[in-house]
């Protein structure tokens, strides 16, 4: 490849220092994708003849299949992907092979080649994301009653339903699913194939062919640019890691609700270990790995931060530095979430111990304080008589709904029998049916809104293939 310039051949550990080939060679189909297309533009501007830019296209095909079926091995020696696939082109069909690389540079291949790998892998983290939601919806709808306590500080706070703590999980996955769509979308969707080394080509090339032939909607305006940018993969990266931020905040919750101390659920035996001294464990290690792996994507975020942060434009050799960085990721979230789906699918909520911890605690104070307010006594007094009552629970080891009524009118004539209904856990829990609350028909709402956007998910992927 440098035959004019060096005549010296590099030393074997700077070449084994220089290569990327053991890590980019997982984007050989959009290595040759990106090539194809950039004969076919080839071709039509006449820049190369048509029956070149055909036997180079065909060509082209027939090492994707090779590799594909395994008849192809990528030679570990190459340099990187991109002189892997020249060379062996070239092996097949001599001169009119080295005519392919006519108007481009590695620097806007290898650009193209991870825009196109990481479009690619987005939409299966997207469809994963998807089928977690399905499979906690799922959960939630079948516990969309069951009453446990709310949490605020880690003290039991208010009564809410299991199935409405898991739709705040939806919540947040689908505003996920939104982060990652803008990341695609907005940020990947310019095409940097024809920005050359840094500065365009003098040859009459179509760039806009080019970019509407590998799916994007115009090539990117500048070519300095183009070549230098990877900030789409910095979006793509921070989007990832919120996802895996969100993961690891219901892992922690999954890890408590597990133990001996909560057991609000038990988890399958697929997704726990046992200990190598204790027979007594069931160790939530699924969780905890996924809460753990959260810190590597994290790492691979300020990898990129910190690799593009001092680079002058165009292309540095440091950018070779991006894809083990987003490779990583990639392969972290979208392992995290082949083990996370099942697990979240198939634990076992434990609903009496759920509602026997909201018995405890007086999680309904408020829903106290509230009968009052509604008997038409100002909150903050109202407030302060609930507070009373639970400091004489405290000294009398009584819950609020085992006081009497006379105990009850000890702090306020107000009280009357319906407060008992007021205090009770299930119309606590029921009442609360302001938008986005903790009611049965509010829960349902929500579900009904995830059941939407799953359906409407999966129409736009289909219309996409």
């Amino acid at each position: 490849m440098w035959a004019g310039r060096s005549e010296g051949l590099l030393d074997s550990c700077a070449d084994d220092f220089n290569s990327s080939i053991k890590f980019d060679k997982r984007m050989y189909a959009q290595d040759i994708r990106g090539s194809v297309c950039h004969a076919a533009m080839l071709g039509r501007c006449g820049i190369i003849s048509p029956e070149e830019a055909q036997l180079i296209i065909n060509t082209l095909g027939e090492i994707l299949s090779d590799l594909d079926e395994g008849k192809l091995t990528i030679d570990p020696l190459a340099e990187d992907i991109h002189m892997f696939v020249e060379a062996e082109l070239t092996k097949r069909i001599g001169d009119t092979g080295k005519r392919l690389h006519t108007a481009r540079s590695r620097n806007d291949q290898v650009a193209l080649d991870i825009r196109l790998y990481l479009n690619d892998k987005t939409k299966e983290i997207k469809a994963l994301l998807c089928e977690l939601i399905r499979a906690i919806v799922k959960v939630a709808k079948a516990n969309k009653d069951a009453i446990m306590p709310g949490y605020t500080h880690l003290q039991r706070a208010q009564p809410i339903t299991f199935g409405h703590h898991l739709m705040a999980y939806v919540s947040m996955l689908m505003r996920d699913i939104g982060r990652i769509d803008d990341a695609q979308m907005r940020m990947m969707d310019e095409c940097p194939l024809g920005s050359c080394a840094l500065a365009g080509t003098t040859y009459d090339t179509d760039r806009n062919m080019t970019a509407s032939l590998l799916g994007f909607s115009r090539p990117c305006e500048n070519s300095l640019d183009g070549v230098s940018d990877r900030d789409f993969a910095i979006e793509l990266t921070a989007a990832f890691s919120t996802v895996m931020m969100h993961l690891s905040r219901f892992s922690e919750e999954i890890i408590l609700w597990s133990s001996w101390e909560f057991k609000f659920i038990e988890l399958d035996d697929a997704y726990a270990t046992g200990s190598s001294i204790m027979p007594q464990k069931k160790n939530p290690d699924m969780a905890e790995l996924a809460r753990g792996k959260t810190a590597r994507v994290y790492g691979d975020l300020m990898t990129l931060l910190t690799m593009l942060k001092g680079l002058p434009l165009a292309y540095n050799k440091d950018m070779q530095e991006d894809k083990e960085a987003i490779f990583d990721a990639l392969d972290t979230l979208i392992m995290t979430l082949k083990v996370f789906i099942p697990m979240v699918a198939t634990m076992k909520p434990l609903r009496e111990n759920m509602y026997r911890a909201a018995q405890r605690g007086f999680i309904n104070a408020t829903d106290c304080a509230d009968y009052l307010v509604k008997k038409g006594l100002p909150f903050r007094s109202a407030y302060k008589i609930s507070g009373q009552l639970v400091a004489y629970c405290i000294q009398n080891s009584k819950t609020l709904e085992e006081l009497t009524l006379d105990e009850f009118k000890s702090m306020s004539e107000l009280f009357d029998t319906d407060v008992y209904d007021a205090i009770s856990l299930v119309n606590a829990t029921n009442s609360r049916t302001s938008y986005g609350g903790t009611s049965i028909s509010s829960v349902e709402r929500q579900i009904e809104r995830a059941e939407r956007f799953i359906a409407s998910f999966e129409l736009d992927e289909g219309a996409e293939e």
